[in-house]
């Protein structure tokens, strides 16, 4: 079962574990997600993961032995002008989705989590073991999610892993493509497109050029992560975190350097202040699930923007 399946990433996890010989359903309330994303044979239960009594049943109507917990808000800017939204999906909506396992006898899960639990890092580079200390309210709703799947797996019996997602981009096609995001490079791509000038935030980080660095990982990328944990906790007992990144750091400017090259123009960019919450640089060590499973990325971030435009 996958929660979410609907939304931008979630349906790329439901393409990728169907194309493996996986029998999966969504579970959705098409918030954000769309209807037309879920392939017309696969099991869609349109509800909230926060009703437990319908994800108990629909859990037992699948008879699904695993669930990927995709659903959920995501907005840095959003989660400190509407805190409450983000507890209610993300935090009780995932002890929701327990409650339902637990009910339905249900033992493995894939929960996929956020960079944004980290604490501001020294170097920008983050493993599994840095502290974790969110400096948004969307951030500490999903590290509270994390903390009680820990919790839940000593009295349920749970095999878990939770996936900690870096900049998610890209699509694997038109039909999924993410239509919501406000990140940077649908932003500067959707600014581009309605003949505006694209906005950038801060220019005055500790950073080689002043613009902040992240990781940017393609979303097919992300998908064939969930595939890989799923099949090696068939096995073994994983009960554990991974970062799921690209394991290398692109500032703003080098991202719209990308975007030039693959529009093939160059463009004017508007530069504005910082905005709350921002860190400098927030770069995957990807060593652990490179080590432990065998998963690396496999495409760069000119696929990534390519594959948006």
């Amino acid at each position: 079962m996958v929660t979410g399946g609907a939304g931008y990433i979630g349906a790329h996890i439901v393409r990728v574990l169907r194309h493996h010989g996986h029998r999966v359903a969504v579970l959705d309330d098409l918030t954000t997600g769309q209807r037309g994303r879920v392939p017309a044979d696969t099991d869609f239960f349109h509800g909230t993961i926060l009703d437990a009594g319908y994800v108990t049943s629909s859990l037992i109507a699948h008879r699904s032995d695993a669930v990927v917990h995709v659903a959920g808000v995501k907005s840095l800017d959003d989660s400190i002008r509407r805190p409450l939204d983000h507890y209610s999906i993300n935090a009780v909506g995932t002890h929701s989705v327990l409650k339902a396992m637990q009910a339905a006898d249900v033992h493995d899960l894939v929960y996929s989590s956020t960079a944004a639990v980290y604490a501001p890092h020294p170097s920008g580079v983050v493993d599994e073991e840095s502290p974790t200390c969110p400096t948004t309210p969307y951030g500490r709703s999903k590290l509270m999610a994390e903390q009680m799947i820990s919790d839940a797996a000593h009295a349920q019996d749970l095999n878990w892993t939770c996936l900690r997602y870096f900049n998610v981009a890209g699509a694997n096609e038109a039909l999924l493509a993410d239509t919501t995001s406000r990140s940077l490079i649908p932003s500067i791509l959707s600014a581009l497109y309605a003949g505006l000038t694209p906005v950038v935030y801060g220019d005055d980080y500790a950073t080689t050029d002043g613009t902040c660095i992240r990781d940017y990982i393609h979303v097919g990328d992300v998908a064939e992560a969930h595939l890989v944990v799923l099949e090696n906790m068939t096995k073994n007992r994983l009960s554990t975190t991974y970062n799921i990144g690209s394991g290398g750091g692109y500032t703003v400017l080098n991202v719209i350097e990308a975007i030039r090259r693959v529009v093939g123009y160059e463009f004017a960019i508007d530069i504005l202040g910082r905005r709350p919450g921002d860190l400098a640089c927030v770069v995957a060590d990807t060593a652990k699930i490179r080590s432990e499973l065998g998963w690396a990325p496999r495409r760069d971030m000119l696929e990534i923007v390519e594959s948006l435009l």
